[in-house]
């Protein structure tokens, strides 16, 4: 099971761990009316109030914290949509930021935003809309301002309907060929069709069409009063202010939106037709891909969130460990991953979902694994029902609350606006760890809805063999339904006797004490263990007892050609394989690890509850220095890798452009082909070979960092030196450059097969020091918001619009990505060109407090405050790869910030912007040509130079 599956096996109440002792503290905890049960660890204020107009608020005060942040979420969505107007509730979300009565300017939000270091963005889901930004937390006041107007009067501006129409019809046609996007579209096919699941959510130029007889402004505006309404909103608004300080900005900007006195809507039509379940749905995927997904109807779960029935039962359903269904399923080389949770809920009904990656064995044996999975559901209602496993999922998670760390403010708030919604007010903070009493009838009940003539089987793969297609309308995606005999789904396999339920997880943490000392200002270098550069840093600040632990191994047999790199991949493939069920549990206690490839070889990451760290990093040293590769997991392996690289042509446009910048000048990345060509003649005996010759020469380095003694990472660094490199050689592997592009304007043409045009202008800079870097930043900071809104929002060229720093390695350079429906490369280069020479004008007018707003705005990014242990971590590992030991790169750039003049940011953007003088175009076309020759000629340059 992997991270982002909704209410699975390593999320919310899985989120880890609790001592007996704490359990008692955290248990009797009482705050002050108005407030929600906090974290201990949690130095933040909170309150909860209710405006006169129904609005309900929390307001978190965040002492000292340099960001601040804002989320609205609206309990519509696109199930309320119209059937005669399907999109209108994501119409609605993009109209509200385009102009007030207050503000009529429909850039002026965006631009107030970006221009003191914010970002702002909305999404609409089936049953909400939410609305968030963040910036710097001294303007918090005046952005507040401007978003409290956004739903008490926005203007709907009439020239601009018809305009912003276009942008959501480019958001459609921008995800048109996602399978994603295509696999909804049969989900919604086949639902009930009186059940407004059933309909269009996106939007289109049809749907929204906008004619004399039909004008879309009255049934917009129509919309918006029936059904945005204060007392269906929740706001959540966090800063360094004090709690007065928020209600007094809050108060009386929000209390302008009107209560119209709405109730949200209610759903009591099933989501399915009764006549459809038991069936099967076999779809087309464009991509190389073989998903299969148990769909089960089961009642909602929204008012059990104190005891999470749901979840108890998707974490043994999802679980790893040795004899899971995953595990016996992988073992089998049937399957790749899988993952059970929670689907979705509309307040009356809800799914539980099993979904499978297939290996191509496992798409040719559907039938064993849907058997499979029945034996294991029986087993989990025949023995899965325990106490020992509640009180172990319930000490697990209230340990990871009692250490619960800040995430990013705007995440906050938009997790806080939502769950308003629908959780108790005291609740707020906790929900999501919540499980408050074992209900084992509760657990039987949601078993009992997973049988074999209460399922929506659906098969999504490449080319599927159906007899009587059907399309999808919005997205034409080829789709058949079947039934399904339950009876053929009964009966034990051959893999049955393999299967296991749990057992007690010996990972959870004993010892969550802090060590002692004080947390030191940066890593200081313990010496060479073996050779090996190890830094180390105590640091407690956040009260956690956690710490990370990265050991690079750098090896010059991984960048030595495509095919050395395609053969490390799959060397981490089965490190990575051959850990999984073991450390699975460690997961789940609050542990995590990854191994991963980079240009010079591989990383291993090790993070999480200090107390057994050191066993699973020695069990992941021990696989390193002696993988078992077996001859099927190789084949699955390699079929996934080569499945992964043709994929990549069915990846947006820009998103195609965009990678073939990265790999054609990062030295050490391969082109996709060139890494296809080698994946598919690489052979098992080669693997093994490489496997062995990987170690034999190595540039190895460690960060020891966190809650961690001197002594414990000397002892680690022995590890790794005992296991890992006793028999190697100690080489200097050199960092990767970035190439340095000819002089004017190269260009570059790729053969993507999707409606719209990708376009990508990358323009480099000089050098790689700080003052060029500087320069580059803060243009892309200020040509930001004006590039979007000439491109995207004024010629409606596309959705996918944006321009930002392109900085690669510390390479500075500046990007262009547009992404259209209609316009060819030729028509958006001019609009680019046209906007460029326009913005001269304003760039060249600059007043010296703009300038100083700007760049302020770049320092506050740079310089934002660490919130986890793992910021830090990152940041202190990313220092060391770069070899900048005084750790002091983001205060060094800033203060070249600091330093860039007008007449510096004028002469960069005049030639690199103007004149192109180092630029690299990309584009796309159904009808292009092979680009080798321009491969080879940019890869044999020198890389950009230091300064």
């Amino acid at each position: 099971m992997r991270p982002g599956t909704p209410v699975s096996a390593r999320s919310s109440w899985l989120v880890r761990p609790l001592i007996v002792l704490w359990l008692l503290v955290f248990s009797t905890l009482t705050l002050a009316a108005g407030s929600p049960v906090k974290s201990p660890n949690d130095n933040n204020d909170y309150r909860y109030l209710t405006l006169d107009n129904g609005l309900r608020v929390l307001l978190v005060s965040s002492p000292g914290a340099d960001r601040a942040a804002a989320s609205m979420n609206v309990a519509v969505g696109s199930g309320d949509d119209p059937a005669d107007r399907e999109g209108l509730a994501h119409f609605l979300e993009h109209m509200l930021f385009l102009g007030t009565e207050k503000y009529p300017d429909p850039g002026e939000y965006q631009q107030f935003i970006k221009s003191h270091g914010g970002s702002h963005n909305a999404f609409t889901a089936f049953q909400d809309t939410n609305y968030f930004f963040d910036i710097q937390a001294d303007y918090l006041e005046p952005a507040l301002d401007r978003f409290a107007q956004q739903f008490a009067a926005p203007l709907f501006t009439a020239d601009l309907v018809d305009r912003e129409r276009q942008a959501v019809h480019s958001e459609y046609s921008a995800k048109q060929k996602e399978d994603g996007r295509r696999f909804y579209s049969v989900k919604k096919a086949i639902a009930n069709p009186d059940h407004s699941f059933s309909q269009f959510a996106v939007g289109n130029l049809t749907t929204l069409a906008n004619t004399e007889e039909r004008p879309l402004r009255p049934d917009l505006i129509r919309f918006w009063r029936n059904h945005y309404s204060a007392n269906l909103m929740t706001l959540a608004v966090t800063g360094p202010q004090s709690l007065d300080q928020l209600e007094a900005m809050v108060r009386g900007r929000f209390a302008a939106i009107e209560n119209r006195g709405l109730q949200p809507r209610h759903y009591s039509t099933p989501l399915y037709p009764e006549e459809l379940l038991p069936a099967k749905v076999t779809a087309e995927a464009l991509k190389d891909v073989r998903n299969l997904t148990l769909s089960f109807p089961i009642p909602s779960q929204r008012d059990e969130y104190r005891n999470k029935p749901a979840s108890y039962v998707a974490n043994l359903l999802g679980h790893e460990g040795p004899g899971s269904l995953f595990d016996v399923l992988k073992r089998a080389g049937l399957v790749d991953s899988l993952s059970a949770g929670s689907g979705m809920d509309d307040g009356q009904q809800a799914t539980l979902e099993i979904s499978m990656a297939l290996t191509p064995a496992g798409l040719d044996r559907q039938q064993d694994i849907l058997k499979l999975t029945f034996d294991y559901i029986n087993l989990v209602r025949e023995a899965g029902v325990t106490r020992q496993r509640f009180d172990e999922a319930r000490r697990l998670s209230q340990i990871d609350f009692r250490f619960r760390e800040k995430s990013d403010p705007v995440h906050d708030v938009m997790r806080l606006s939502g769950q308003l919604q629908h959780v108790a007010p005291e609740d707020v903070l906790q929900a999501p760890w919540m499980m408050e009493s074992y209900s084992p009838e509760a657990y039987q009940a949601i078993l009992d809805r997973l049988t074999e003539d209460n399922v929506l089987v659906s098969l999504l793969v490449p080319q599927p063999e159906l007899a009587t297609p059907r399309l999808t309308r919005w997205y034409e995606a080829a789709f058949e339904v079947t039934p399904l005999d339950p009876r053929a789904l009964e009966g034990d396999t051959p893999l049955t006797s393999q299967l296991a339920l749990p057992e007690p997880n010996p990972f959870i943490p004993d010892d969550l004490e802090m060590v002692a000392g004080r947390t030191m200002a940066q890593p200081e270098r313990l010496g060479e263990d073996g050779g090996m550069a190890l830094w180390y840093a105590r640091d407690t600040r956040f009260g956690t007892p956690k710490a990370n632990v990265y050991v690079s191994l750098r090896s010059p047999e991984t960048r030595a050609s495509a095919r050395n790199n395609v053969l490390t991949q799959l060397l981490v493939d089965a490190v990575n394989t051959n850990l999984n069920a073991w450390a699975y549990p460690a997961q789940l206690a609050g542990l995590d690890y990854s191994v991963y490839t980079h240009l010079r070889g591989i990383t291993i990451r090790v993070g999480g509850y200090s107390d057994k760290l050191h066993t699973l990093m020695t069990r992941i040293l021990g696989q390193l220095a002696n993988p078992d590769i077996s001859e099927q997991r190789f084949a699955i392996a390699r079929q996934n890798l080569i499945d992964s690289l043709r994929n990549k042509s069915h990846e947006r446009p820009v998103a195609q452009t965009s990678e073939f910048i990265q790999n054609a000048l990062i030295e050490g990345a391969w082109q996709t082909d060139a890494r296809l060509k080698a994946a598919s003649s690489i052979t098992l005996e080669e693997l093994r070979t490489f496997a062995q010759a990987f170690t034999r020469q190595l540039d190895p380095v460690m960060l020891a960092h966190g809650n961690l003694t001197e002594a414990s990472a000397l002892n680690i660094a022995r590890q790794v030196e005992a296991v890992v490199l006793r028999n190697s050689e100690r080489v200097e592997v050199a960092r990767s450059g970035v190439r340095e592009l000819p002089p004017g304007e190269t260009d570059v043409l790729l053969d993507v097969d999707h409606p719209d045009t990708g376009y990508s202008l990358y323009m480099q800079g000089r050098d790689t020091g700080f003052a060029e870097r500087a320069a580059y930043r803060l243009l892309g900071q200020i040509i930001s918001s004006p590039f979007y809104e000439e491109i995207r929002t004024r010629r409606q060229l596309g959705y996918i619009v944006y321009a930002t720093p392109f900085e690669m390695l510390e390479t500075p350079a500046l990007g262009f990505i547009v992404q259209s429906p209609g316009a060819s490369a030729a028509e958006i280069d001019a609009a680019v060109r046209d906007f460029s020479q326009q913005f001269e004008k304003t760039l060249s007018s600059l007043d010296d407090a703009a300038l100083t707003r700007e760049k302020q705005a770049v320092i506050s990014q740079l310089l934002e405050q660490d919130r986890r242990l793992g910021d830090i971590s990152g940041r202190y590992w990313r220092e060391i790869d770069r070899s900048a030991t005084d750790f002091s790169s983001r205060e060094k750039l800033a203060e070249a910030v600091k330093r860039v003049s007008a007449k510096d940011l004028l002469a960069t953007f005049r030639r690199s912007v103007l004149e192109r003088d180092r630029s690299l175009k990309v584009t796309t076309s159904r009808e292009a040509e092979g680009n080798e020759e321009v491969v080879r000629q940019l890869t044999g340059r020198e890389t950009v130079s230091s300064s």
